[in-house]
């Protein structure tokens, strides 16, 4: 029995030698070498991708231009598209406060037509818009005192916020401003 007992204790300690040959250090460095390389291979995403999440795409330049309450109108907000109202002649580029503006937003009707009347009355009404697209531009002439210092402020902070991208002119007026820079 003795040999027994000798030969399970030396197969014991056998296995524990074993066992003790692979915790060497340079052992566990080609482990983390093998697994660094796993990672870098196959987890992470690509270089390109990286750098792409990084660096925020730049909007395409706006060119500033004449419109006119028809050429004006597309730039509601749909189908993802700018955002642009005009104030007092001049038009806005109030895309980043699409929340607002574009569709489904409190100034949703706002978008693309000229908001002048509508800021200055505090009113969101479809009767504050413009009706006739290819008439005359709103002059304001009716609106108070009250109602023009409000349109200030709303142009004020329209100034701070948003790019000016264009001006609002009547229909056959497009090419007047331009001749007078020349």
């Amino acid at each position: 029995m003795d040999y027994v007992q000798q030969r399970v204790a030396q197969a014991v300690s056998n296995q524990e030698a074993a066992s003790n040959a692979f915790l060497t250090p340079l052992n566990a460095l080609l482990l983390c070498v093998l697994l660094y390389t796993a990672y870098a291979f196959l987890l992470r995403p690509g270089p390109s991708s990286a750098a792409a999440a990084q660096v925020p795409k730049e909007p395409p330049a706006i060119v500033f231009r004449t419109f006119t309450p028809r050429t004006l109108l597309p730039y509601n907000g749909e189908n993802g598209g700018p955002v642009y109202l005009a104030v007092r002649g001049r038009v806005f580029d109030v895309s980043r406060g699409r929340n607002f503006y574009g569709p489904g937003g409190p100034y949703a009707n706002f978008a693309g037509r000229d908001a002048s009347r509508g800021l200055a009355c505090g009113s969101f009404d479809e009767s504050m818009l413009t009706k006739d697209l290819d008439g005359p531009l709103d002059p304001l002439d009716d609106l108070g005192p009250d109602q023009l210092e409000a349109l200030k402020g709303w142009e004020q902070r329209f100034e701070e916020k948003y790019l000016v991208v264009g001006r609002l002119v009547a229909v056959g007026e497009e090419g007047k401003g331009e001749e007078k820079a020349e």
